[in-house]
């Protein structure tokens, strides 16, 4: 199977934010993406939106099918918290720091979930590097996030999202305020950037699988809300305001008879001290990684790519490690193939997942970049 690696197809989502920032008078910034000009702009972050799913219900999507699109690529692991932050930073993992959904902050310190924030330090120790959204505000854009409001203070929120002003959402499912706080955000100053965040369809693919018919009612409802809201602002702001829509990750369904459950495989723990990471991309902690990467090689074969951590950093999967992120990293890191899942009992919620991500297979790594509105780089429309 193909292994997609950061920056396939010549983009990540590391380029987006310093791309728009490039049209936003942001110093340092500049636009690796070929985007149109335009002085307001809105970034719809639909978690769970893959490209390949996408191109596969485009016939469910058709304000997601009329925009100019193309994949590009999330960074490894294929995950909410590490792409998220690669978004917000315009850094790759090696240098962000935010190296997988569960992963250890350093040597003899317990694991962080970078989602619900568990164990988690401090945002600013963990992730020192200034956002896009920081160096906007301080060139004197308007930056907004539309996100839901117990957010607001989270962890992952301080460590990628840092420099927004957050409209907080109460009400997740009510996309006509969505709309409308979306709007007015993006109607301030003279400049302004206004991130939004949906996350329903990846909870949908996580809970019932990618393609069940509860999914491709959200990925409906989620293209008519961006029609929606891209009639509102072109009526409002004309050609002076782009939406771009993207993804953190795309998803795979994992079948019950394609998990390798640890504890039923007793060797596959022997000399490893911690288990993190999740399903489809394990990152195992041991001061043996020699011969546990040699073990988990002659069991899972061709189901899982498995690296140490200096492979994994040769191979480019995290682009350039600093010396602080590198001891973060997996010393052994499983990235499985094909629809096959790493799972334990240590973290029985993952048990009932039917979609999962964070490997390497396009199915996962490729999301789409979306854009509507704003003004060709000659002066005409662009959309």
């Amino acid at each position: 199977m193909t292994q997609v690696l950061p920056g396939a197809h010549g983009a990540d989502l590391s380029m987006v934010l310093p791309s728009i920032g490039a049209h936003l008078d942001v110093p340092g910034c500049q636009d690796q993406l070929g985007l149109p000009a335009a002085t307001r702009w809105v970034v719809l972050m639909v978690d769970g939106l893959g490209w390949q799913q996408l191109q596969d219900h485009r016939h469910l999507a058709a304000q997601f099918s009329d925009m100019q699109g193309r994949p590009i690529s999330a960074t490894v692991p294929s995950t909410t918290g590490t792409s998220l932050t690669s978004l917000g930073t315009g850094l790759w993992p090696g240098r962000h720091g935010m190296v997988g959904y569960l992963f250890r902050p350093a040597v003899g310190e317990p694991l962080v979930n970078a989602v619900t924030w568990d164990n988690g330090p401090d945002p600013l120790a963990l992730q020192p590097e200034p956002t896009v959204f920081e160096r906007a505000t301080a060139a004197g854009v308007e930056v907004r996030s539309v996100v839901p409001a117990r957010f607001e203070n989270s962890g992952l929120t301080g460590v990628a999202l840092r420099g927004t002003e957050v409209s907080g959402l109460v009400d997740e499912d009510d996309l006509d305020d969505r709309l409308q706080r979306t709007v007015e955000a993006v109607g301030t100053g003279e400049r302004s950037l206004v991130y939004v965040y949906e996350r329903a369809l990846d909870h949908t693919g996580h809970r019932l699988g990618v393609d069940s018919p509860q999914w491709r009612e959200v990925l409906r409802r989620t293209s008519e809300f961006t029609a929606d809201l891209v009639d509102a602002l072109a009526e409002r702001h004309g050609d002076e305001v782009a939406v771009v829509v993207t993804g953190d990750h795309g998803m795979v369904d994992v079948p019950g008879h394609h998990r390798v459950i640890v504890e039923w495989e007793p060797s596959l723990l022997t000399e490893v001290a911690q288990v993190a990471g999740e399903g489809r991309m394990r990152q195992l902690y041991t001061e043996s990684p020699g011969s546990v990467a040699a073990r988990w090689r002659r069991l899972l074969g061709e189901r899982a790519w498995v690296l140490r951590r200096e492979e994994a950093i040769e191979a480019g999967w995290f682009g350039p490690v600093d010396p602080r992120v590198a001891p973060r990293i997996g010393d052994v890191l499983v990235a499985m193939r094909s629809d096959w899942a790493v799972m334990t009992t240590a973290y029985p919620k993952e048990l009932d997942l039917v979609g999962m991500h964070g490997s390497l297979t396009p199915d996962e790594m490729l999301v789409p970049l979306l854009v509507e509105g704003g003004r060709s780089v000659d002066g005409g429309h662009h959309g």
